[in-house]
């Protein structure tokens, strides 16, 4: 059965091998089931459901990969974009959680949409390189931001806006701590040292009587606080157009990214180059998206952990079935879930950070008009606490500073009209 279903002598692999790449690929994303829950419930959402709602849509969305479009790629609620949606949607602009899901919800319907109808390659190619580059810094940099504050390192200050906190504080300590941990099982080449690196602080903490564990399996928590909650009619207002194609936008390169880190990892590129059943993973991405929001969770996307169990020999959609299947297992895992305080997630907050910069790597740092822009929309994001205002202040600067230089050859229509549509966002509807 597992033959026919995923072709594993076709791809020259077998079950041993997938299930092993499956495992290696949970262990390095399985933070997400801690982070994400703690992360949406500033939002007011009940953290239990979130917790439920996370696995249920990274566990769908495996699982759709893995069937549908028979790729070892896994899904799961995406970093960035849940503190886009915690943080910025509802946090800064005012929006409740409900509206928030329903934001999801469209961009995943208008994901959809661009991969039946192939318009997703018109949208990447109009994007310059660096610009993207400096927008992944960008939302880097702004979940570093974050992360300082979980830990109390940077506070808040009526003179400067923010200032150093309380460095002795146990939050600040066990932050910085976790933090050194991860880079180092990392650089060793550790599997889930991100992982490894939360549970540390948790039990840590735990020992020194700084939180408290009630238990480690239960019966999981009841998803109704969140399931089916979107408001969709809220979020057709006209102020939420640039949310939803913010959300859009990240996803999109996000899922991009990853599938063409994946095809480098794996060699699964076609002897044309080409990367087969394309369309099939694009909505395989979307529908999870949707069913994410249908659950209470913010934008479920494609994992570029996923080149961990590449790495190990997976090749096919059974890869990311095991995933699905651990997340599942996980939701009997909520009391542990419970027990990690803001400060043990914090220091994978800022290490998700450093990898997301390395895309400034590809930018010409030699030509202004290219690196000006970059670092405009990479520094307003964690400064302007949002990731709408970034893109936006991207694709205007870049559009301006290209036109006044004299290389409006440089630009298309695309972003062109892109950066009217954020201008006109941010004088009338900001």
């Amino acid at each position: 059965m597992l033959e026919r279903l995923f072709k594993l002598k076709e791809h020259h692999t077998d079950v041993k091998t997938e299930v092993l790449a499956g495992i290696t690929t949970f262990l390095t994303m399985a933070y997400i089931i801690f982070v994400n829950p703690s992360m949406l419930a500033t939002t007011g959402m009940d953290q239990g459901a979130v917790f439920v709602a996370t696995c249920l849509a990274a566990a769908i969305g495996c699982m759709i990969m893995g069937f549908y479009a028979n790729y070892p790629i896994a899904l799961a609620p995406g970093m960035g974009l849940n503190a886009f949606f915690a943080f910025t949607v509802v946090g800064q602009m005012g929006y409740s959680w409900q509206v928030a899901l329903g934001a999801v919800f469209l961009s995943g319907v208008c994901f959809f949409a661009l991969s039946v109808f192939k318009i997703r390659e018109w949208i990447i190619n109009s994007i310059p390189l660096s610009l993207r580059g400096g927008i992944a810094a960008g939302i880097g940099l702004f979940l570093g931001f974050i992360a300082l504050q979980n830990a109390g390192i940077i506070v808040g200050d009526p003179a400067t806006l923010v200032t150093l906190g309380d460095m002795t504080s146990w939050s600040a300590i066990m932050a910085s701590i976790g933090f050194a941990l991860i880079v180092a099982l990392y650089y060793r080449n550790v599997t889930g040292s991100v992982m490894i690196g939360i549970l540390a602080i948790s039990v840590i903490s735990l020992i020194a009587g700084k939180v408290e564990m009630n238990g480690v399996f239960s019966m999981p928590p009841s998803v109704a606080p969140t399931l089916l909650q979107l408001d969709i009619a809220g979020a057709l207002e006209v102020g939420m157009i640039s949310i939803i194609f913010s959300f859009l936008f990240v996803d999109l390169f996000d899922t991009s990214g990853t599938l063409v880190a994946v095809a480098q990892k794996g060699d699964l590129l076609d002897k044309n180059g080409k990367f087969p059943r394309l369309g099939r993973a694009l909505m395989a991405d979307s529908m999870a998206s949707m069913a994410g929001a249908g659950l209470g969770t913010s934008t479920t996307t494609s994992y570029v952990e996923s080149t961990a169990g590449i790495s190990v020999g997976g090749r096919t959609g059974l890869t990311a079935v095991v995933v699905g299947i651990l997340f599942l297992g996980c939701l009997f895992l909520s009391p542990l879930a419970a027990v990690v305080p803001a400060y043990a997630t914090a220091p994978a907050l800022i290490f998700i950070a450093v990898l997301m910069t390395h895309s400034m790597f590809q930018i010409n740092w030699d030509d202004l008009t290219e690196a000006a822009p970059v670092v405009i929309a990479a520094v307003s994001m964690p400064l302007s606490y949002s990731i709408t205002t970034g893109i936006a202040f991207g694709f205007i600067s870049y559009t301006a500073i290209k036109l006044l230089s004299g290389r409006a050859k440089d630009l298309n229509s695309a972003l062109i009209v892109l950066s009217l549509l954020f201008t006109v966002k941010l004088v009338m509807f900001n």
